[in-house]
């Protein structure tokens, strides 16, 4: 039997590397943010969508979708926002039951669906088990700062952003904190495989 998860964390937690640990472990990998990209490729339906709410500009010289441009435009805009995703998520949620019915028909062991914005979306209902990544706020604002080039006021807005981390530790099933190495990171996915496994 195929066995679903979510793995959820706020920006620079390190659900990323979890995410690259599980796979080299033998689980297949849903990602929301790849299955987002494919859903606004060109010619898609809801590409079509976004330039006819947000305006042509919203696309770059070569047709695809301007993230950066369109980021700038919803960051901040909670009505923007709500719109955005009105589009875009019907269709990656969409997509992601076609990957998971794909895995389940070749009889993969375990799946897991990359959530960033689980618990913001209401979507954690949805799974028995939910595995968070958490870290220190200080401790992501540093390696936003440090790994991803960013001012640190558009660290502070980028975190401010998703939902604080308190809440969703008290309803996630598993935490696997990441305030040290990447090598401790590791050692607790691997620590919790055979749990993830046997779903419990």
């Amino acid at each position: 039997m195929t066995r679903v998860i979510a793995l959820t964390g706020n920006i620079a937690a390190g659900k990323s590397l979890v995410a690259r640990r599980l796979a080299a472990l033998g689980a297949t990998i849903i990602d929301a943010d790849v299955l987002a990209r494919e859903a606004v490729a060109p010619g898609t339906p809801a590409l079509d969508a976004i330039v006819a709410h947000f305006g042509a500009g919203m696309l770059a010289p070569d047709g695809t979708l301007d993230r950066s441009r369109l980021r700038r435009c919803v960051f901040g805009d909670p009505a923007a926002r709500t719109a955005l995703n009105a589009i875009v998520h019907p269709e990656v949620i969409r997509r992601r039951d076609a990957a998971l019915a794909a895995a389940r028909a070749r009889g993969d062991a375990l799946v897991v669906c990359d959530i960033p914005l689980l618990f913001e979306t209401g979507r954690e209902g949805e799974f028995a088990t939910v595995v968070l990544v958490d870290a220190p706020e200080a401790v992501r604002r540093e390696r936003l700062v440090r790994d991803r080039g960013l001012s640190p006021a558009e660290a502070e807005a980028m975190i401010a952003a998703q939902a604080p981390s308190g809440p969703k530790r008290a309803q996630a099933t598993l935490v696997l904190d990441n305030a040290g190495t990447p090598a401790e990171l590791e050692a607790q996915v691997d620590a919790a495989w055979p749990r993830l496994l046997a779903g419990h």
